[in-house]
This record gives structure tokens, sequence and C-alpha cells, in this order.
């Protein structure tokens, strides 16, 4: 009965877990915004936004990093 008691827990945590990083992998963006998914997380995107210079991923979703560290529509 233990047993079955502690994986009920597990499962149910997990299923939680789970509910939560999906939640964050929807990033809800307003407009004018672009979601996008890049390695460090999922961030909502508009040109003048600051950026990591010269970070290729941004090109995926129709934006550069150029020097000055604010993204430009390309």
């Amino acid at each position: 009965m233990r047993r079955r008691l502690v994986l009920l827990t597990v499962t149910a945590l997990a299923a939680l877990v789970a509910a939560a990083a999906n939640a964050q992998a929807r990033a809800d963006c307003g407009a004018g915004y672009v979601t996008a998914h890049l390695s460090w997380g999922v961030k909502c995107l508009r040109a003048g936004e600051f950026c990591k210079v010269a970070n290729t991923q941004y090109r995926r979703y129709g934006f550069t990093c150029p020097a000055t560290g604010h993204l430009k529509r390309s």
C-alpha cells in the first residue's frame, strides 16, 4: 500500500512539473512581438529590444542583432 502511495505521489509531481514547463514554453507574446524558442529560453522578440550581439539564432525569427545590442528586423 505504501509503494502505491509513493508511486502516485511521484507521478502527480511529474505531471505538475511537465505542465509548468509546457506553460512556460508557450509564452503568450502581445501584438507586435514574435515568440522565439531560443537556446536560453522562450522569449518575446520585437525590434529595438536588447539582444545578444551577433547571435545567429535571431535570424530564424526575422531579426538580426548588430553591434548596437538592439534587435533589428532583417
